[in-house]
């Protein structure tokens, strides 16, 4: 697979989100399989008892009760004291996965590309209902590196825009493979944060899926729902990575982005073939038979990454990059249960 060239990146949120999709997403909300309670009190019901304003039932007093929470009207009519119980309203937060390794760098539409666009819709429809939003990018290297590699002031640059914005930013250094993050964004104005930082990382080199995972894993806090965007084509494995991002309260939502030339590549002949994260090179002849082979291992691995994740009560969804974004998110994510 071929990287993709001369490819325009995103610089605003304009770019990764037209305001087409931002009607037709308006009125989506985050779903889970789960109740979850999250750190602040937020816009989604649960099935626990709480304190917000709107009422749900009563129940008889016990001893050590908050007597604040008596109904004195009822106490009033029967000489008997109840309390009244509320709907909860709590926040659900949304944890988003990119991975910025060489490989997802490649095809026409861009999968990396396609990853941010998702990742951005997701974000947005998170923020505009008070969910906490929260980002990691693996691997890449930051614009504002690429710059100071150049010659110029990237880096100190970057550094003063951190401190201005205020926002939980960070990123372990490229000598251990880049892992950036921004964390705990709230509400509708903080989506020019989150796609600042979606476009501040450019894909490239290779990816350590699972120490990154492990970093994430140790990291988040709370609940809710990760949704981990790749092609994982990794050749050290998948496996060891997703258990860890498993379980500890969060929904696990696999996004598997495949290009058109991955899924039926039309290439002939003798070619000498170089791995764009690791170097590695490969001389082959490309036949029919060939590819023939190449498709049936791409789908018996696709199966074997849906078996994985069905066996450990993980959402796996593959699609191409050229789906369309609002076919993505209004019917496949939607019937997936990520969107309700």
């Amino acid at each position: 697979m071929q990287r993709t060239k001369d490819i325009k990146r995103p610089a605003t949120i304009d770019e990764l989100l037209d305001n087409e999709l931002i009607a037709k997403i308006s009125r989506l909300d985050l779903a889970s399989q789960k109740i979850f309670a999250g750190k602040l009190r937020g816009e989604r019901r649960s099935k626990k008892r709480g304190e917000s304003v709107e009422f749900a039932d009563h129940r008889p007093y016990a001893v050590g009760d908050d007597i604040r929470h008596i109904d004195w009207n009822i106490f009033a009519r029967l000489d008997r004291l109840f309390l009244k119980l509320f709907l909860e309203e709590e926040d659900l937060s949304l944890h988003l996965v990119l991975d910025a390794s060489g490989s997802s760098d490649c095809g026409e539409p861009n999968k990396y590309l396609f990853m941010q666009q998702v990742a951005m819709t997701l974000g947005y429809v998170g923020l505009v209902n008070f969910n906490r939003v929260s980002a990691n990018i693996m691997g890449g290297m930051g614009r504002s590196a690429l710059r100071a590699d150049a010659g110029g002031q990237g880096s100190r640059a970057a550094a003063m825009d951190t401190e201005r914005s205020g926002e939980d930013i960070g990123s372990e250094s490229r000598s251990t493979q880049e892992l950036s993050s921004i964390r705990n964004l709230r509400g509708r104005r903080r989506t020019h944060d989150l796609a600042r930082f979606l476009c501040t990382i450019e894909p490239g080199g290779a990816s350590d899926f699972r120490e990154h995972a492990k970093r994430i894993a140790l990291s988040r806090t709370g609940k809710g729902v990760m949704v981990v965007l790749s092609d994982f084509l990794m050749k050290e494995g998948y496996e060891d990575g997703l258990r860890l991002l498993a379980g500890r309260g969060y929904d696990l939502f696999c996004l598997q982005v495949l290009s058109p030339q991955e899924v039926d590549p039309d290439v002939r002949g003798d070619l000498r073939l170089r791995d764009i994260e690791d170097d590695d090179f490969a001389e082959v002849t490309i036949s029919a038979p060939l590819l023939k082979r190449y498709k049936q291992v791409l789908g018996a691995y696709t199966d074997q990454l849906r078996t994985f994740c069905a066996q450990r009560e993980m959402t796996l969804l593959t699609v191409q990059s050229n789906t369309p974004i609002d076919t993505l998110v209004l019917d496949y994510f939607r019937k997936r249960g990520l969107l309700t």
